[in-house]
């Protein structure tokens, strides 16, 4: 069950239903030559609202709009969840050490989604137990599965975003006070997710430049007061950089402090 909740993604399995079953629905009738037949799907009301009629639009146009929306969804699943902040660290590691491509960037984007899977994994496990298990065995509907896992997402993305961000988007968007971080709409909960992560992301690669700057500079001395102002620097200091960084056991701490850093 674990696995499967894995697989399932949170939302993105939750936005996966929600768009495909008016869509399955709709090919089933399309063999019967007579009206569109609306099945309660809350993407075909949607999509009969869009017509201005009140019915639901030809299966073209759905699956137009469907694929539209599946480049967009991951996007807004990944910018959702812990992602952000640990691939920006990593991207920021690779940099301090002087290595520009290696890891290579898929290393660094797969390494990003499983730590982030394993950050999110209390996340998911609560989608699965109380949205995708009950609506699998037909105990609720399509609309309360995707609102419970839209609250699970709030709560975590409410726990990991400052204060000051919100008060800045609220007043931004001159929305009164909340009384609780449940009453925070998504329209301001997500950018001051967004940017709080980016914040707490730069905080973190800023600590770690710090040790390979001061080597950086011992490096950099070294060769002006031998008179190899003609060698690269770089050069003589990159073995160095990535000795302290295996001695320390440097991957382990930075994946321990990323999933750390998560903890509420």
């Amino acid at each position: 069950m674990r696995a499967k909740a894995l697989l399932i993604g949170g939302l993105a399995l939750a936005a996966g239903l929600l768009l495909a079953e008016p869509a399955l629905a709709q090919a089933a009738a399309q063999a019967v030559p007579a009206a569109p037949v609306d099945n309660g799907g809350a993407l075909t009301r949607a999509m009969g609202a869009i017509s201005g009629d009140g019915r639901p639009l030809s299966l073209s146009l759905q699956i137009l709009i469907l694929m539209s929306l599946l480049t967009v969804l991951p996007s807004l699943v990944l910018m959702m969840t812990s992602f952000t902040r640990i691939i920006i660290v990593l991207s920021l590691l690779r940099q301090a050490l002087g290595l520009q491509q290696t890891p290579p960037n898929q290393v660094l984007v797969g390494l990003s989604l499983f730590l982030s899977l394993f950050v999110m994994r209390p996340a998911i496990d609560t989608i699965n137990a109380q949205a995708f298990d009950p609506y699998g065995k037909g105990q609720i509907s399509i609309e309360e599965a995707v609102g419970r896992s839209a609250k699970v997402l709030h709560g975590f993305m409410s726990k990991q975003t400052r204060e000051t961000d919100l008060k800045l988007f609220a007043n931004l968007a001159e929305a009164p006070a909340f009384r609780s971080p449940a009453d925070i709409p998504f329209s301001i909960l997500l950018p001051a997710f967004v940017t709080s992560e980016l914040k707490t992301a730069f905080q973190i690669g800023f600590m770690i430049f710090l040790p390979f700057l001061i080597i950086d500079l011992v490096v950099a001395s070294t060769l002006m007061a031998l008179g190899m102002m003609m060698l690269s620097p770089t050069i003589i200091s990159m073995p160095f950089k990535l000795l302290l960084f295996v001695l320390v056991d440097g991957w382990a701490l930075t994946m321990g402090s990323l999933a750390g850093s998560f903890a509420t």
